[in-house]
Formats: C-alpha cells, structure tokens, sequence
C-alpha cells in the first residue's frame, strides 16, 4: 500500500474498468483473423443433380474455379449450412450438399458461399418452388398423344379445327425441326415440314470455316384464318416465315435480322397486321399480312427509374375486341399495353410480385391481365385499368406460359420446372393441378372449354415428354 486512499466510487470504476479490458482481451482473441484476399476470385457456383428445390430437397451445389486448397463454407442467415469446410480440388472444383428445411418459404433466399486460404466469397440466389400436390383430375378429361421431338409451341384454328405446333431440337446450329399440323379432335399428325436450309453462321473464334447452317428452326406460333396461313418464328435466326395452313407449303421466309430473337407472333386479322416481339431489345416488330412487308419498329421504353436494363418483351396476348396487344418484359417486371390501331405504346406499368415474367393473358371481361413468371414461380392477376396487382398465386416451379379459358373465367399455367398445369380462377383460387408430362412449355385455349398443353421431353426415350394433351372439362 502506498498510503494513499481510495473512493469507493474510486474503487467501483477501476473494477468496471478492468471488466471491460477483460471482456475486450477475450472478444480480440475470439475473433477471427483476416485472411489474404482473392483480388482474383473469378469462382461460380451453380445447382447439380437438383433442378427444381423445394422444401426439403436435398441440395447440392458444386463449385468451379475456385483456388486448389480453398476452404469452401456455405451459411445462411448467420447459421452454417451442410458438415463444415470443404475443400477445393487441384481442379478448382467441389461439391457440397445440404438439405432445405421442411419450413422453407417460397422465395429466393441468398446463401453465402465463402471460401478462406485465399479468402473471397459470393451469394448464391436458392430459389425454393412450391409444391403443390395434383388435384382436380376428376374434374377433367384429358387426351394426349406423341408428336415430334422437340415441341414449343402451339395455334388454334377455330376456322378449320386445327392445332399447329413448332418443334425444334437443341442448340444452333439447329438440324432438327418441324412444324406440325394436327386434328384438334383425334390429335393425329395430318401433315409436317422441315423448314429450309438457314444460311451459314460465322465463324466461331478459331475455327477455319462458318459454323454449320442447320435449318430455320420454328418456335413461336401463331395462326391467320383470314388468309390461311400460319406464321412462326425463328428465333435462332432472328426472324419469322409464314406458311400455308392447307399444306405447310412456304409462302414467305423473311430475310435473317428482320426480329431480333423472334420469341412470340400475334395476328391482328382485322387490322392485317403481324407482330412478333424482338426479345431481348425494347422492340415489337409490326408486319403487313397482305404485302408481307415490316410496317413499323414500335419501342417499348421501361417507365422503371434508374432502371440498367431495357423493357424485354416476351410473350403477346391480343385483345382482338378492342385491339390491344399486351406484353411483359423478362428483365425489368413490367407490362406493357400497345393500341393495335395506331401502333403506339399506350402504357407501361410494373407488375408487382413478378420475376423473369414470360407468359401472359387477357380477360376482357374482368379486365384482368395475367402474368405466368419463371423467375417466382406464380401466376400474377392484374386489373388491367390501374395496374394494380390483386392476386398472386404461386403455382408450380418455371411458370412459363398462360392461356385463359374466357367462358369459365379460368387460367391454365404451364409450369415447366413442376412437370403441371395448373388451373387458377380469375379470383386467385386454385381449382385443379393437372399432370402435364415432362417440362410443359406451351398451352392455348380454342374458345369452346378445351385447352391444349405441349411439353418437352428429357431425351428420346422418355415417354411422357414430346406430347400434345387437351384438357377438357367434364
């Protein structure tokens, strides 16, 4: 002691102090040390052996280019996820696996993958997709029949009683593709076409001669009682062509760039005009349906501020009553409405609850707009005036396209990831979710109560794939 006096206050505070040295010391020798930084890091994750997640998928995600000897961590929310660190191969690849709990909300949900020993780390996107059970099979009878391998999409002719179908098989330079009539009744083959030889690609980086031609593969449809003709896109090779309804025969191949990857067509017969949506650019691209010649450029400008990317329009749905033609875009979550008459954007409007949005369809009325978006997996309802979304209906995984059954006031969603089509009324209630084979891609309605489904398959032996089935209610 050295004789001078201490406070109790004095003492209290001293201790306080030496307290929070303590808890300081123990909190620094806890803490994890910074690791040296991957300035590099250039790693990807993505999904193995596990396309579609719901809850209680087990998930596997591999990694690639990543750093040999990396420690790889998955987390999410702050609580790890999977057995621990993996490591990385001398191949910069890994793969770990862990299971989505059983109480998983639909939704995307960001899963922190961060690697040590160089450190850096990313954010993988997990979408979990609603797993909705069949239903309402008994409220349907359902007739199916193999096509071609390959279908996209599909037509009706009410004037002939006729369904058109595109096909096409894989990646340019694609050699497999037909357009396909059939029976509406029987679902039988009545005629098919091979489209012409498309000209030569260019040259991939390297190579010594232009990439092999393949063929002017169809894809989207669209059917014009009043001249008879059927008029398809070709998106690989930018542009559309249009052939006879009677025999297939070609009556016009439009010269390659005429669309930028032509996704879908809509015929307006009154008015004359074609339209195909240029996906990927903010355009629509207006054709003449007696002199075959491009009319108009009509460009859609996203009303989203700040937005880094342009409205994409895909899927069309006309109005032929009122001659409105409606759109959605796949990358900025908008809808747009276009006056067939004039030609001019009438308006655009975010579509609240969408995500990657494709398929799309128009009630009159109700005034109600429906959006199928793969990106959320639903069916969005719109009023159609304010652009007010009333209902969103998560339907199945990869809602990709709609078609509306105006005489009962239901929508039909295709829903590729879930392998269903699922029947929603107007109102937002579930009323039946049907088996739909392999990847549904397609459905159209032909104004007397029976939809048709097409799907794709997962190679050539798989039996419930490369089918037309029509649902028709009992």
């Amino acid at each position: 002691m050295d004789g001078r006096r201490i406070s109790f206050k004095q003492t209290a505070a001293r201790t306080a102090m030496l307290a929070s040295l303590t808890v300081l010391v123990a909190a620094c020798a806890s803490a994890p040390s910074f690791d040296t930084p991957d300035a590099a890091f250039s790693g990807r994750v993505g999904l193995v052996e596990t396309p579609v997640v719901v809850p209680g998928t087990q998930v596997k995600l591999a990694g690639s280019d990543f750093k040999p000897g990396q420690e790889v961590r998955l987390s999410y929310g702050g609580a790890a996820l999977g057995q621990g660190p993996v490591v990385v191969g001398a191949d910069g690849k890994f793969a770990t696996q862990f299971t989505v709990p059983a109480n998983a909300p639909v939704g995307t949900h960001p899963v922190v993958v961060s690697a040590s020993k160089p450190a850096a780390a990313l954010i993988h996107n997990l979408k979990v997709s609603p797993n909705l059970p069949l239903s309402g099979q008994d409220r349907y009878n359902a007739a199916s029949q193999k096509l071609v391998p390959g279908l996209y999409q599909a037509a009706y002719s009410a004037k002939t009683d006729r369904v058109f179908v595109t096909a096409a098989v894989g990646r340019p330079p694609v050699s497999q593709s037909e357009l396909v009539k059939v029976n509406a009744q029987t679902l039988a083959i009545e005629a098919r076409v091979t489209p012409p030889v498309a000209p030569a690609g260019p040259a991939r980086p390297g190579a010594a001669a232009p990439a092999a031609p393949g063929v002017y593969a169809v894809y989207g449809v669209a059917v014009d009682d009043t001249n008879g003709t059927v008029w398809v896109t070709n998106t690989r090779q930018n542009t559309v062509a249009v052939y006879r309804q009677s025999d297939l025969a070609l009556v016009k191949q439009f010269d390659v760039g005429t669309v930028n990857h032509a996704r879908d067509v809509v015929i307006d017969e009154a008015l004359g005009k074609a339209y195909a949506s240029a996906t990927g650019t903010p355009r629509v691209v207006v054709i003449d349906t007696k002199t075959l010649q491009v009319t108009k450029t009509i460009e859609i400008k996203t009303g989203v501020r700040g937005a880094d990317k342009s409205f994409s329009p895909m899927s069309l749905e006309l109005d032929r009553a009122n001659h409105k033609l409606y759109t959605v875009s796949m990358s900025t979550e908008e809808a747009a409405v276009i006056d067939t008459r004039s030609d001019a954007v009438e308006k655009v409007f975010v579509v609240e609850g969408a995500k990657s949005a494709s398929g799309v369809a128009f009630d009159a009325k109700t005034n109600r707009l429906v959006v199928a978006s793969q990106g959320s997996d639903n069916l969005v309802i719109v009023d159609a005036a304010s652009g007010k979304t009333l209902h969103d209906v998560k339907v199945g995984a990869g809602a990709l396209n709609v078609a509306i059954d105006h005489n009962r006031g239901l929508a039909y969603v295709a829903n590729r990831g879930s392998g269903t089509v699922t029947v929603v009324s107007l109102d937002g209630k579930i009323v039946a979710n049907l088996a739909g084979g392999t990847l549904p891609n397609h459905v159209i309605e032909d104004g007397k109560g029976s939809v048709f489904s097409v799907n794709k398959a997962r190679g050539a032996e798989d039996p419930l794939g490369d089918r037309i089935t029509r649902f028709t209610p009992r």
